[in-house]
Formats: structure tokens, C-alpha cells, sequence
């Protein structure tokens, strides 16, 4: 994934796929720079966006690296939304909240 954050959550997000889980390049605007303030180098030029995707189509050790803990993270994904999984089961719960709470108030209006 290359990266390019604009404002707010962005940054915290890029810094999640950056800098934890290390399967994205970063391209763009430092923390607390205005985009499009070309005096803070907020500006991206072609240069680095082509660096950046160079940088993650490469074939070394760390483009290597970074593939694989895409494709765990794409088995980790998997899994928490099959049939017992932690989002299945989160979503099954919610469901039953809302039922239980629909079946409160229906008394009330009947």
C-alpha cells in the first residue's frame, strides 16, 4: 500500500501501516503540514510518488517481506469473519443486542 495522508486520522493510519505493520510505503505530507503549503514541502512531486511505488514493487528482501505479511494479515482477516471467529462472533452479539432491544420497546407500542 503506498501512503498519502491529507489530514486528521490519516496520519495515524499511515503510521499503522507503515511503521507496525510494515506492509505499506509512505508518500506525501508530514504530521501537522497544511497540504498544499509547497513551503513546507507538502507537495508531492512525481519523483516521489514513483519512488515510493518502486519501493514497494521491489523485488529484495524487505519487498519480499512485505508481501508476505500482507498475505498473513489477509489470512488473519479471513479468519476473524468465518463462522467462530472474533468479528463473526461480534457481529452475532450485536445483532442479538439489537433484537433484545427492538423486543423492549415493541411491548410498548402495542
Amino acid at each position: 500500500m503506498v501512503t498519502w495522508p491529507l489530514f486528521a486520522d490519516q496520519f495515524y493510519n499511515e503510521k499503522l501501516v507503515v511503521q507496525v505493520l510494515r506492509v505499506g510505503v509512505r508518500v506525501g505530507v508530514e504530521f501537522g503540514v497544511r497540504w498544499g503549503e509547497e513551503k513546507y514541502g507538502a507537495a508531492v512531486r512525481r519523483g516521489g510518488v514513483t519512488k515510493a511505488v518502486e519501493e514497494l514493487m521491489d523485488g529484495g528482501d524487505e519487498g519480499r517481506e512485505r508481501r508476505e505479511r500482507a498475505r498473513d494479515l489477509q489470512e488473519m482477516a479471513k479468519r476473524v469473519i468465518e463462522e467462530g471467529g472474533s468479528s463473526f462472533l461480534n457481529m452475532e452479539c450485536l445483532i442479538q443486542d439489537i433484537r433484545e432491544q427492538v423486543m423492549a420497546i415493541k411491548p410498548l407500542h402495542e
